[in-house]
């Protein structure tokens, strides 16, 4: 069986601390939280984890799928969508808000690929 732990929020409540590091890599108690979340999956029996986050660069997610999914990618194409705005009223008054922005890869696998999602169910 095989996860995908999604880690690819911006961590801005986090300020300073979460500025050049991931949130998921920073030091709690010990163990940063990628690595008490892997040791979780481990304990189930999943043993191929792909962690993915914002800062991931192209040639990061390519290595990435290539050598858990052992396919060849011809391609990788990555797109950051803004938060869009979002409001709401309430007794108090009116609370003006965001949704969080994210980054979105689309893989393109070369010609004769493809990756069986549903092959351990």
């Amino acid at each position: 069986m095989k996860a995908i732990i999604l880690a690819a929020g911006k961590e801005t409540r986090l300020g300073k601390y979460t500025k050049d590091l991931p949130k998921g890599m920073l030091n709690f108690i010990g163990k940063t939280l990628i690595e008490r979340q892997v040791e979780i999956l481990n304990e189930c029996g999943i043993k191929e984890i792909i962690v993915t986050g914002y800062m991931a660069n192209k040639i990061q997610i390519k290595q990435a799928i290539e050598s858990l999914y052992e396919v060849e990618v011809a391609a990788v194409n990555t797109m950051n969508y803004g938060g869009k705005a979002k409001s709401r009223s309430t007794k108090s008054g009116y609370i003006p808000g965001r949704t969080q922005a994210f980054k979105k890869a689309i893989v393109t696998l070369a010609e004769g690929q493809s990756i069986d999602f549903y092959s351990n169910i």
